[in-house]
C-alpha cells in the first residue's frame, strides 16, 4: 500500500473554462474562474498562484503562470451526462453516469408529483418553479408565513427544493418533509431533494446553514465503499455525507461555512491515521455562483488559498492533496445554474511539484488514482495519475 492519506477537496462550482460539450448545456463561453478574476479587477490568490493555478488557464487576471508549480497541475472534464453536485461528485469517486438525472426547469413538478407529495406529507406547497433560492424565498414569503405552505421550486440541475422558515417547520420537521419527498422522487429519478431553512423577517430572510441534501444512493461501490471494506477510516467533510448517503463513510462532520470546512479538513487529516478525507466546500456554489456575486466568489477563493499551506504542511511525504471541483457556477453568466466546464486538478505530493497532468478526459481519473493508491481493487474506468506523479 504505497498511500498513508488522500485528501480530496472539493471546492464546489469552481470551473476553469467551457467544456468541450458546453454548447449542448447551453453553456458557451462559461468560465467561472476566468470571468470571476475579470469582473473584480484581479484575484489575489498567492498560494494558488505558485501551486501552478495559472497554468492550467490561460486567462485569470491577478494569477500568472509560474515557472516552478508546486504542485501537479491538470483539468478535468466530466464524462458522465449532467452538471449538478451528485453526478460530479459520484464521478470523482468512480462512477460514470450515462443516463442523465430528470429535469423540471421549463414546467416545474408534474402535478401528479406535488399532488402525492401534498397528500404524504399533509402541507400545501407554492412556487413549484425554477428559480433562484433567494429570490423565491422574497418573492414567496409573505404568503408562506401566512398560509403555512412550504415553498417548492427547482433549478437547472436535477433538484427538488423545499424551503420553509423556521417558525412555519423548524428544520427536524422540514427534513422529514424532504425524506417523504426523496421517496417519491425515485419514482422520477430526481438526483437530489434540498432541505432549505431560513430565518429572519419579511424583507430580511437569510438561508441558514442547516441546509441538508437528500441524493440517490450511488448505483455502484464508490472509491469510499471501496476504501471501507479494505479497513481504511473514511471521513467525510460538508455535504459529503448527503450526497453519498452515508454510503461508505466511517466518521462524518456538517460545516457552517468553508473557513469550518477547511478547519474541519485540518482536524480530519489530524485523526485519520491511514485512508480517505473528502471534503466538499460549498460557499463558492451556494452563497455566490448561483447568487450571481463575482466579488463575493472572489473572496470565498481568498479564504481556500489562505489555508493552502496549512494544509500541506498537515502532510506527509506518504499523503496524497488533491483540490479539484465538480462543475461549474459562472457568476456572470445571468443565469443562476450550474456550468459545464472543465474543473482543476492541482494535486500535491512528495514528488507531484511541477508535474503536468495534462487535460483529462474523465473526473473518475481521481478515482482511479487513489485506488491505487491504497492498492484496492481498480475500477472499470478512469486513469490512473499516480505513475505521473512519482515520475513512472
Amino acid at each position: 500500500m504505497e498511500l498513508r492519506r488522500a485528501v480530496i477537496i472539493i471546492m464546489d462550482s469552481l470551473g476553469v473554462g467551457e467544456a468541450p460539450d458546453a454548447a449542448e448545456y447551453g453553456d458557451s463561453g462559461a468560465d467561472t474562474i476566468g470571468h470571476v478574476s475579470e469582473a473584480v479587477g484581479g484575484l489575489d490568490l498567492p498560494n494558488f498562484q505558485k501551486a501552478g493555478l495559472g497554468n492550467l488557464h490561460p486567462a485569470i487576471l491577478g494569477v500568472p503562470p509560474t515557472e516552478s508549480p508546486t504542485m501537479a497541475v491538470g483539468r478535468m472534464r466530466e464524462a458522465s451526462r449532467g452538471k449538478d453536485s451528485t453526478t460530479g461528485h459520484w464521478e470523482i469517486a468512480g462512477i460514470v453516469t450515462t443516463e442523465p438525472h430528470a429535469t423540471f426547469t421549463d414546467t416545474g413538478f408534474p402535478p401528479e408529483l406535488v399532488a402525492r407529495l401534498e397528500q404524504e406529507t399533509g402541507r400545501s406547497f407554492i412556487g413549484n418553479r425554477a428559480a433562484s433560492g433567494t429570490v423565491i424565498i422574497d418573492e414567496l414569503g409573505e404568503e408562506h408565513l401566512e398560509t403555512g405552505a412550504l415553498i417548492l421550486y427547482t433549478s437547472g440541475d436535477s433538484v427538488l427544493q423545499i424551503a420553509a422558515h423556521d417558525s412555519v417547520a423548524p428544520a427536524p420537521d422540514l427534513y422529514q418533509v424532504c425524506e417523504i419527498a426523496r421517496e417519491i422522487a425515485d419514482d422520477y429519478r430526481i438526483g437530489r431533494i434540498i432541505a432549505r431553512p431560513f430565518i429572519g423577517e419579511l424583507g430580511e430572510f437569510h438561508r441558514t446553514y442547516d441546509r441538508k441534501d437528500f441524493a440517490m444512493p450511488p448505483p455502484e461501490a464508490t472509491i469510499l465503499d471501496k476504501a471501507q471494506e479494505a479497513g481504511l477510516q473514511t471521513y467525510g467533510v460538508g455535504k459529503i455525507d448527503d450526497l453519498f448517503t452515508g454510503r461508505g463513510l466511517t466518521d462524518t462532520v456538517h460545516t457552517e461555512g468553508d473557513r469550518h470546512g477547511l478547519d474541519a479538513t485540518l482536524e480530519a487529516i489530524a485523526t485519520v491515521g491511514q485512508g480517505l478525507v473528502f471534503t466538499n466546500l460549498v460557499d463558492l456554489d451556494m452563497r455566490y455562483g448561483h447568487r450571481e456575486d463575482p466579488e463575493g466568489y472572489a473572496g470565498g477563493l481568498e479564504v481556500i488559498d489562505e489555508y493552502i499551506p496549512q494544509l500541506v504542511d498537515a502532510l506527509s511525504g506518504l499523503d496524497l492533496l488533491i483540490l479539484t471541483a465538480d462543475h461549474g457556477t459562472d457568476p456572470t453568466d445571468g443565469d443562476t445554474d450550474h456550468t459545464r466546464e472543465y474543473v482543476p486538478l492541482l494535486v500535491w505530493s512528495a514528488t507531484a511539484a511541477g508535474v503536468g497532468l495534462g487535460a483529462r478526459e474523465q473526473y473518475s481519473d481521481v478515482a482511479a488514482t487513489i485506488a491505487e493508491g491504497f492498492d484496492l481493487d481498480p475500477f472499470s474506468i478512469g486513469r490512473s495519475f499516480l505513475g505521473d506523479l512519482r515520475g513512472a
